[in-house]
């Protein structure tokens, strides 16, 4: 079950405090992920090893492209559509925001379904108040934002999509959660429903974070506080355990030009830090990947 499998670390990636959303961008051969609480966008040219950042006004925690390389964006205080340039500057427009329930909320983990619709899911970054008032939206392809669509969430996370696009996953990484959750998913009207247990991560190690599946339908999530990804199978079951040099894995995406190499962002803990946490990291699990949907809808020129 445990795999040999070495991570390399990506040293012109540089180092982030809580580097999430890592998103490959086939047509210029980089990776992009976000540093959440420095409100930046970094993108890495693997072979160049150039990299580029964007940094913005408040708080960035997931993103998706769309077909013209405009960019949707869950922050602190809504939906907004971004437009990027390669000298660093970023220009973002708000387009929508939820009626958040509480003090000190944000967007968390978000990403598109296979029919290009962007979900993305709030917490209360206080995770020591245990509040479980976050829920998960859905920004459709009109630029509307959903009422809640799943509710009761405190850390949430995890957010992927079978192959075929009829099971949806979602996890609460909280420490009194650590559940990941499989639904039916109408793709016509981007409806989940039957929400039942997926993978109880008190049965194995770490916390359900960010997530990607593969071509087999295998479901990878970072067992962040375990330096662990753990790949279940579509019945739930672990088949393989991959070790990292860093303790907190944040979340994963497949990428390179065969969609065989799987990137790992991570955080760096305030304390009893390791010089390994916080980077980025690739590797080959050897399986592959499925391409990141583009944002269907029109996004504006910010």
């Amino acid at each position: 079950m445990s795999a040999a499998v070495r991570a390399e670390r990506l040293d012109a990636a540089g180092r982030a405090t809580v580097g999430e959303c890592p998103v490959w961008r086939a047509q210029e051969g980089a990776l992009y992920w976000v540093d959440i609480p420095a409100r930046r966008l970094v993108r890495l040219e693997i072979e160049s090893a150039r990299r580029t950042e964007w940094t913005f006004d408040e708080q960035v925690a997931c993103f998706a492209f769309d077909s013209a390389g405009r960019v949707v964006a869950g922050m602190e205080s809504g939906m907004f559509g971004v437009t990027l340039a390669d000298t660093g500057e970023a220009r973002a427009t708000k387009l929508a925001a939820p009626s958040f329930p509480a003090k000190g909320m944000r967007f968390n983990d978000g990403r598109c379904d296979r029919q290009g619709r962007f979900w993305a899911g709030t917490m209360v970054q206080d995770m020591s108040l245990a509040s479980a008032v976050g829920a998960l939206y859905r920004f459709d392809r009109n630029r509307a934002l959903s009422a809640p669509i799943v509710d009761g969430l405190i850390t949430q996370n995890g957010l992927a999509w079978s192959p075929d696009g009829r099971t949806m996953y979602l996890s609460d990484s909280h420490p009194l959660r650590r559940i990941v959750w499989a639904f039916d998913f109408d793709a016509d009207t981007g409806t989940p429903s039957n929400q039942r247990v997926f993978a109880d991560l008190h049965h194995y190690t770490g916390r359900p974070d960010g997530a990607a599946v593969d071509a087999d339908g295998c479901y990878w999530t970072c067992a962040n506080d375990a330096g662990r990804l753990l790949r279940f199978t579509p019945k739930g079951e672990l088949d393989r355990e991959i070790a990292l040099p860093a303790s907190k894995p944040s979340m994963c995406a497949f990428g390179g030009s065969d969609l065989k190499t799987l990137y790992v962002t991570t955080i760096r803990p305030a304390t009893n830090a390791t010089d390994d946490d916080g980077h980025v990291f690739a590797l080959n699990p050897g399986v592959q990947g499925l391409p990141e949907p583009d944002y269907a809808g029109m996004l504006p020129v910010a």
